[in-house]
């Protein structure tokens, strides 16, 4: 029995990785400011888990009672990390689009995010210690 394999374990396993790639991106971002006709990446990620989750709440699904039991209904699908390109925007004569204020913002942003990610696995772990050592 894989313990640390439901689905809030998996969202949040996913959530890291896309802090990991949207850390990439950024950092991408900022290296490449002065370079000219650069267009800025942004990750989006905390919007299609939040669309796929919105997608499944009208649905119906069966109340399991036993775990042998076959689940009934969706099941959410977790998303991955998509990176996406601006392409319709500048900040400066040479047509680059990354502002560097904004982006070091939102590396702080990510970090926090990443931060708060960490602290929820670790606690998830520690409950189910704890729940197996029986204390």
């Amino acid at each position: 029995m894989n313990l640390l394999n439901d689905v809030s374990f998996k969202t949040l396993q996913a959530g890291i990785d896309a802090a990991n790639v949207r850390q990439g991106a950024i950092t991408n971002n900022i290296a490449n400011s002065d370079t000219p006709y650069f267009k800025r990446s942004e990750v989006q990620f905390e919007e299609l888990l939040q669309n796929e989750m919105k997608g499944n709440v009208n649905t119906l699904s069966g109340k399991l009672t036993n775990e042998k039991h076959i689940p009934i209904g969706p099941s959410m699908k977790i998303p991955t990390a998509q990176i996406s390109t601006d392409n319709n925007t500048t900040m400066s004569n040479n047509d680059n689009n990354v502002d560097v204020d904004k982006e070091m913002s939102l590396l702080a942003e990510n970090q926090l995010r990443y931060n708060a990610y960490i602290q929820q696995v670790n606690e998830q772990i520690k409950m189910m210690r704890i729940a197996a050592e029986g204390r």
